[in-house]
This record gives C-alpha cells, structure tokens and sequence, in this order.
C-alpha cells in the first residue's frame, strides 16, 4: 500500500522565510554594549555605574538611562549590554555614605568621588560633548574610569580678569557703567566665590538649601552723567547681604528665593528676588536661562530713582517712588577652553515699572547688565 502526501507550497515558501530570517538574524540589528574599568576600584563604599544618553540630563547628572551598581570588593570591570544604537556618555561614581545617590552640596557640585568617559573632566558642568561616545550596532567599546573627588582637599581656586557693564536708564545720559574686576574664583563644600558675588552653604537637604550671600552692587548713577542728575550726588557703590532659599525642581529647573539688605548702610534698604532658570547644553556650550522678578524697598528705590524735596527744580519735580518689583531676564553662558581655562558670561535685561519711569530723571525702561570674565582653576 502506498502513501502519497500533497505538496503544501504556502508552507514551505512560510518555512524557507522563517530559515532565511533565523540565520540572518544574529547579523543584523546586533545591540551594542558598553564596556567599563574602573581605576582603581575603592576598598569601601558602593560604586555606581550611570549612563547617559542626552545633554540635557548630563548637564547636571539625573536621570540616567542605565545604573549598575557594584559593591566594595566587586569586580573593577562589567558592561552594559542591549543598548540600541546613539550617543551616550558614562559616568561614576562611589556612594561613600551608601544613601543611594550621589550627594551634592549647595550648588549642586558632587561631594563624592567621581569620573567620566574619554577621561573628562569638567572645569564647571560637566560636558556631553567631552564624555559623549557613538555607538552603532554591534560595538562593544570599553573606557577606564578612574574616581576622584572634585573639590579635593582644599577646594578649587581660580584667578583671571573680569569686567561689569551696565547701561543707564537716566534722562539725558549716555553713560555706560564699565567696571574691570579681579575674576577671582572659589568652589568648596560650603563655599562658592566668583568675581562680584559669594555663597555660603547654611542648610543642604538634597533637592533645597540654604545659603548666605553677598553681592557688589554698582552704584546707579553719577552725576556728571546727564544735566537732570546735578546736583543730586553721586550714587555709591556698596555690597548686599542676605539669604537665599534655593530649590532643585524635576526636569533639572532651579529656584531661588531671597532679601539682600546694603551691608555699608548707603542705599538705605535692600532688594529680594525670585527666580526660575534651567540649564542646557549645546556641544561645547552650556547655556544657562532664567527669569526673575526683583523686589526693591522704598529705601532703595528711592535712593536710584528718587528726586528729593530740597534737591527738586524746574524740570525735576519731587518725585518719590515706594516699594516696586522689576521684571528680569537673563543667559549665563560656560565655555571650557584649553589649559583649564573657563569663559564665563552672564547678560541680563531689567524692565523697569511705571513708579520707576514715571521719574522726572528716568527716560527708559530698560536696564542691560553683563559681567564676563575668563579664568584658570588650579
């Protein structure tokens, strides 16, 4: 008896389809890995292992893509496999107290050993485009990432030049405030210099602190500067001091909160803030937004934009302006240049409101501000 099977063609093209793909497969589309030494591994503590794949996260080390960590006396190497192909950028480093996270101080500078792919290392924040790598399908390359901590043992001090520029805002004046500076610089645990203005850490509690700071503060006028200013005195110089509240939002936006009252006694009140800024990177560049509104004390606005009773003339009314608020907005730019040299650059433009404007010695509603300064960390 013979048996006969018909052909079934559907089937077997199906099955010639299933064995062309199975054997192309491990071909194509092979995932990439990382691979990772570390040097040398510390004898204490967790190490944690972060990658990164966007500028805007790295800019200020959240939300890794990846996290792996490995306990004191693991092993010194491992890889991250499955990645699919893109940009990415290794960072790690050792959990010291073992609370889970990397700690920061007040400002947001890491307080715990460190290190970064292709051997960054930052002179400010750190930089996507110094730790960034490509990745295509397949690759499996591997980094030495050896852990130090930032501000070592007695922080990072710097030395450059500086200048601070401000516009006026006066009746008749063309003047522009042109100030050259030391740029002298400070980072430590507690502490931050940085030309004009200095913080130190009060309170840290992770996403807020608190810190107290001082600021020099221009003088608004002098007046020789316009035929509506004489006779009213120079406008001094002076230095503010306060407190500042400030807050780590999600998404990596900042907020901050303070008074600041004349240290000197020469502007007779002082000025608060509230103010909202998020930073971003472009390749070399990390770019820095923010807006604000400024509070000034009667005190203090009369003393810029006040025209006293006994100083009062034809053409220049008594005019006393109470307790205003201004509108800000600004871009702080970092740059890292060659031989642990840093660009830095902070423009503003303040809007004054109508009690300002509406000054006999006032003519404009803008004020724009720029302080830059290069320096050289040791």
């Amino acid at each position: 008896m013979k048996l006969t099977r018909n052909f079934n063609g559907k089937r077997f093209a199906g099955l010639v389809v299933w064995a062309i793909l199975g054997i192309a497969a491990p071909w194509q589309g092979r995932a990439a890995e990382v691979i990772y030494q570390l040097d040398p591994l510390p004898a204490t503590g967790t190490v944690v292992v972060q990658l990164f794949n966007s500028a805007d996260t790295f800019v200020d080390l959240r939300d890794p893509v990846k996290v792996v960590s490995i306990p004191a006396g693991g092993p010194m190497s491992g890889r991250i496999a499955d990645l699919p192909a893109g940009e990415y950028a290794l960072m790690a480093y050792q959990d010291v107290n073992g609370n889970g996270r990397l700690d920061k101080n007040f400002i947001g500078i890491p307080r715990e050993p460190l290190g970064f792919s292709n051997r960054h290392w930052p002179q400010g924040p750190p930089s996507f485009a110094r730790a960034a790598f490509r990745l295509e399908s397949g690759d499996a390359p591997s980094f030495d990432i050896g852990l130090k901590p930032v501000f070592g043992r007695r922080g990072l001090l710097g030395v450059g030049a500086g200048v601070i520029t401000q516009t006026s805002p006066y009746r008749g004046s063309q003047a522009v405030i042109v100030l050259p500076i030391p740029a002298i610089s400070y980072i430590g645990d507690r502490v931050q210099i940085m030309g004009p203005a200095a913080q130190v850490g009060i309170v840290n509690r992770g996403a807020v602190s608190l810190a107290a700071t001082v600021r020099y503060r221009l003088g608004a006028y002098r007046e020789r500067d316009s035929s509506y200013l004489r006779g009213l005195g120079d406008r001094d110089d002076t230095a503010l001091g306060g407190l500042a509240l400030q807050a780590k939002l999600p998404a990596g936006v900042r907020v901050s909160a303070g008074y600041e009252h004349d240290l000197l006694n020469r502007v007779n009140g002082g000025g608060g803030h509230l103010r909202v800024g998020k930073a971003f990177q472009q390749k070399l560049l990390t770019l820095s937004p923010y807006l604000a509104l400024n509070g000034l004390t009667a005190g203090l606005a009369d003393y810029d934009y006040g025209v006293p009773a006994d100083r009062a003339r034809e053409g220049r009314p008594a005019y006393r302006p109470g307790a205003v608020m201004t509108e800000e907005a600004g871009m702080s730019l970092f740059v890292e240049l060659p031989g642990s040299w840093r660009l830095i650059l902070n423009g503003s433009v303040t809007h004054l409101p109508s009690e300002l404007t509406d000054s006999p010695i006032v003519d404009r509603a803008q004020v724009f501000g720029c302080f830059g300064a290069v320096n050289r960390l040791f």
